[in-house]
This record gives structure tokens, sequence and C-alpha cells, in this order.
């Protein structure tokens, strides 16, 4: 039972007779006492004339999926069960990010009908969102009492990566083609894939001519010369990429106030649909010491699909990245050689030195590019300077970046190309590197 404002203020009223007969004091409290007497009644019976919150019943409507900021509908199907009309508020408990808004719904459901309440709602965080109860409180005829209970009515909702990077990939997809040669602009003497047979040139490569189809030829030119046919090459189709995601502690950290692991998952997502694009097998994993996601076997419009709906429910776990498992990993992905992409974290020499521990393991069969995220604001630290406090602040910055350029220089060392760039820019970054490695025909 709740007492609403005007049961508060009905009772205060009971303060006017008292002042009046304040020089009678027995008479003033027998009235002081009747009023208040005279209240409760009257609250008791509003009470009861209310209708039961308990004779509702629930159901919901909500999109299964929404990316992350945009804005969704949720309808709360609100059904009166009982005998009487209930007028009251209604209160959905979802979870502080699930981005509701923090007011109490109007409602008056007739008996034996059904009534809407509609909420919207813009997650602020990736992942699961919930909510399992309703609070509904009914008001009787007088509104002076109110009868209040909270109810289950549960729900979710999956919150998926926003993909923000896709606004990179038509320029890429263009790059492509123009390897691919389906493009006005023609790429001679790159990739590793035949794709056909043409007249020979000035400038060509002379290692490019074809000897058997020039014989098959026989005839000479006009000026006495022969009728050289060399090859052309394109990048080679259906290559393995794999994509290795950390999602272990340091996956955690918050760069320009986004999570590591979600700048990650922005950096699959391109390089998953600029791959899968270009004819290559995509397989991605998120790992720390057990798998947490794993996308195999799938291409195109379903790749990114399952991806994302994946993807959605990892969150870091605060525990250490077992890097020894991951090249085991890989090979239950797949034995041939590969495209394997690290996205991790290149830090201090001591918290890198499992990765660097694996990486002569996985550059012996495949060519691999380990991705990390750097921090703007420790660049930006390095360059204030005006005080003790921003000295200070400077020489540790710097510190940081020499620790990153050593195990960049390390990683590199043992055979692993290294790509390093803030939130925003690390996505189009991996997505370049991929395009050079294809171009220069190391896929």
């Amino acid at each position: 039972m709740t007492l609403s404002g005007r049961f508060v203020t009905l009772l205060a009223l009971g303060v006017v007779p008292v002042v009046l007969l304040g020089r009678e004091g027995n008479l003033a409290a027998l009235v002081m006492l009747g009023w208040v007497v005279f209240c409760v009644v009257l609250g008791a019976v509003d009470a009861l004339l209310a209708a039961s919150p308990r004779r509702l019943a629930f159901e919901r409507m909500l999109p299964a999926r929404v990316r992350l900021g945009e804005t969704v509908t949720s309808d709360l199907l609100v059904t009166n069960l009982g005998s009487r009309t209930l007028h009251g508020l209604v209160r959905d408990a979802w979870q502080p990010s699930a981005g509701a808004p923090a007011q109490r719904m109007p409602v008056a459901v007739p008996a034996g009908e059904r009534r809407a309440v509609r909420l919207g709602l813009t997650p602020r965080r990736r992942g699961e969102r919930r909510v399992e109860r309703v609070t509904v409180r009914s008001r009787g005829p007088l509104g002076l009492v109110g009868r209040q209970a909270t109810l289950l009515a549960p729900g979710r909702i999956r919150v998926l990566p926003p993909f923000a990077s896709r606004r990179h990939l038509p320029s890429r997809l263009a790059r492509l083609r123009e390897l691919d040669g389906l493009t006005s602009v023609m790429v001679r003497g790159q990739g590793t894939e035949f794709d056909s047979l043409r007249e020979y040139v000035r400038g060509d490569d002379v290692r490019s001519v074809d000897w058997r189809a020039t014989a098959r030829r026989g005839a000479e030119r006009p000026d006495g010369g022969e009728n050289l046919v060399v090859r052309t090459w394109r990048p080679e189709r259906d290559r393995r990429v794999v994509i290795v995601i950390d999602s272990s502690r340091l996956s955690a950290a918050r760069i320009d106030d986004e999570p590591r692991l979600d700048t990650a998952f922005e950096s699959a997502l391109l390089l998953a649909a600029l791959a899968s694009r270009a004819g290559d097998r995509v397989d991605v994993l998120a790992y720390d010491r057990r798998v947490r996601a794993r996308v195999q076997g799938a291409s195109g419009a379903e790749l990114l699909s399952r991806m994302v709906d994946s993807l959605a429910v990892v969150e870091p776990e605060l525990i250490e990245m077992d890097w020894a498992a991951v090249p085991a990993q890989v090979d239950t992905l797949t034995r041939q050689a590969a495209l394997v992409v690290l996205l991790t974290t290149l830090d201090a020499p001591g918290s890198s030195g499992g990765l660097l521990s694996v990486l002569p393991q996985l550059t012996r069969r495949h060519t691999v590019v380990v991705a990390s995220v750097t921090d703007p604001a420790v660049l930006a630290a390095t360059g204030s300077r005006g005080d003790r406090e921003q000295i200070y602040r400077a020489a540790a910055a710097e510190r940081a970046l020499l620790d990153v350029a050593r195990v960049s220089a390390a990683a590199r060392r043992l055979g692993a190309e290294v790509v390093t760039a803030a939130p925003a820019e690390l996505p189009p970054a991996v997505a370049d590197r991929y395009l050079a490695l294809k171009a220069a025909g190391r896929l």
C-alpha cells in the first residue's frame, strides 16, 4: 500500500480544528483523533476500491537485436484480468545501460482489456540487456491510497557491435577491385594466381613469358619478331584468414571512451567484410583462456551476421591471455597456410612476453599480423611540458611509447607484421595492411 500526496494533505487539514480549539485541549485532541480515524477509514476504502495490480498479465514485444547507439521501441502489453478498471503508473525495471528513460508511465486498463505501454530504448553498452520485473501502482477512485506490486515480466534484447567502421568499406573495395583487375586500372605482375594470357609488350617481366603458349602460336610478327605470350596474375582467392581476438584483462581498458575489445571487434568486422568480398575464407576466434566466441565456415552476409551475433555477448575477462594455446586453436580452424591476424595489446615487454614466445611458431607456417590500439592521450601527453606535473606525465608517456616500440620491433624481428593506431584509425589500418599483403602476393 502506498500513500499519495492527497492523503498527506487531507491528514494535515486536521491541524485546523486543533488550532481553532487550542484553549479546549481535550476537545481538540478528540477532534484530531476523530479526523485521523476518518482519514484512515477513507484511505482503506479507497484502497479496497482500487484495482489489484496482481490481476495483471504482461507480454513484451521487443526486437531481438539492435545495434549499439540505435533507438528501438519496447512495447509492454498490460492485460487487466480483474473486474475493475486499473488507473495507475507503470515502471519498467530495465538495466540502466539499456537506455530506458527513468520515468513512470501512466496507464488506464479497463477490466478484461489490454493496453500497450511504449518505451524508447537507446542502449549504451553492447551485450545482452535484460529486464526481469515491472512495478505497477494502482490508484483508488479518490487518489488517496494506492496498491503496489512488483511482478515478473522478463525480457531481453541483444545489443550488437555498431560496426561504425563500415564507412571505410567502399573505398577498400574499390582498391580491391583494382588489385583484381576489375576496373580500368590494370595492375600487372602482382599476385600468385593465374589470370589470363596476352601478348608481350615492352616492359613486361620476361619471367612471365609462357613459352609453351608462345610455341603454339608459332607465327612471327611482320617485323620479324616473335609473338611472345605472357601470363598475367592476380591475387589469389579462397585463401584462409584467421582473426584471433584477445579478450583477456588488457582488452578491458578504455581508450577514447571505448574498450579495446570493442575496437578489436570493429577491426575484425571490417577485415572480415573485405576479405569475404575478396573471395577469401574467414574464421574468427575470441579467446583468453577458453573460447568465448567462434565463427567458422560462413561467408558473405552470413559471416557478418554470425560475427556480430557471437561477438555481441563477449566481455573482457579479468584473467591473463593463454598465448601458448593460440597456435593449437589456429590449427583447429585451418591446417593450411593462412593470414593470422592477432587483435591484442602491445604493451610493456613483460606483459607481451607470452605473445612474443608463440610468434615463431605461428610465423613458421602463416603470415601473421599483430594489431594493437594506441592511446591518443599518451601521444598528447608527450607534447605538454608546461609545469613539473606535466613533465613527469610526458616522461611516463615517452616511456610507454618506447615500450610499445620495443615490443613492435621484437615482433617484426620474429616475422610478424605490426599495425598500431588510434581506435578510430585501427580498423582501416588493418584493412590496408591486408590489401598491401594481397597486392604483394604474400597471401
